[in-house]
């Protein structure tokens, strides 16, 4: 009896130190403020091609998760295989989360430089082409009065629009970057519901199965017992006199 117990006990304390391990790893590098690290994104392709492999690898690990939490209710210790199997999951998804929010960051970065380029390159094809047209045109003579006081210019000039406009499209790409950590939890709770959702169903439509199964079998017996003839008593011989 005492050496039973003490071999479940044994065999239990390395089933817990197995799950600790295993839950320790897969684990993101983590920068000196505890965030993971991404590589920096070079190009508008490259972004594109890590916010698909983002998209993938969060599907498989939704569905590796679904599958780990069905065989999780047939161990021993549930709860800490059902924690090993979340701390896993979350582990993958802030990583993930993590270079999505570097890619979107890099695009809209990328997409406010190239419109930078093309509004300088508007400006001084304009510019050369007004140069042109002057010198083509020949100079009238001049005739010496007093200039007016300029005008006073109204509104804003177009390099304070412009400047306007960068400072506001830099303070939204940060907002947004300060927001992708909330919006990644929000995601990340969301999946969980519907993946408690998805396994809740799971298990209502087992047990709803076990029960018909049950009831037909029930239905079965009767049916054979009603269809079995009884079997008559034999009639009583009187004694020979």
């Amino acid at each position: 009896m005492m050496a039973n117990t003490l071999y479940k006990l044994g065999a239990a304390l390395g089933l817990v130190l197995a799950l600790s391990a295993c839950a320790h790893q897969g684990a993101p590098a983590l920068d000196e403020v505890g965030a993971p690290q991404v590589p920096a994104t070079l190009s508008v392709d490259e972004a594109d091609a890590k916010l698909k492999q983002v998209a993938s690898e969060r599907a498989a690990a939704e569905n590796e998760f679904a599958v780990r939490e069905l065989e999780c209710y047939d161990k021993f210790f549930v709860n800490n295989c059902l924690d090993t199997a979340k701390e896993k999951r979350r582990l993958i998804l802030v990583r993930l989360r993590a270079v999505e929010a570097e890619a979107n960051y890099f695009k809209r970065a990328e997409s406010v430089r190239l419109r930078d380029i093309d509004l300088a390159r508007t400006q001084e094809s304009a510019r050369l082409d007004a140069e042109q047209r002057a010198a083509a045109v020949p100079k009238p003579v001049k005739v010496v009065t007093p200039e007016p006081a300029p005008p006073k210019p109204q509104g804003k000039s177009v390099a304070e629009r412009e400047a306007e406009h960068a400072a506001k499209v830099a303070k939204q790409a940060a907002a947004d970057a300060a927001d992708a950590p909330h919006r990644a939890a929000r995601e990340a709770q969301y999946a969980k519901k519907q993946a408690d959702a998805v396994a809740r169903q799971k298990r209502v439509a087992q047990r709803l199965a076990e029960r018909q199964a049950e009831a037909q079998a029930k239905a079965a017996k009767a049916a054979a017992a009603a269809s079995t003839p009884a079997v008559a008593a034999p009639v009583p011989v009187p004694p020979a006199k």
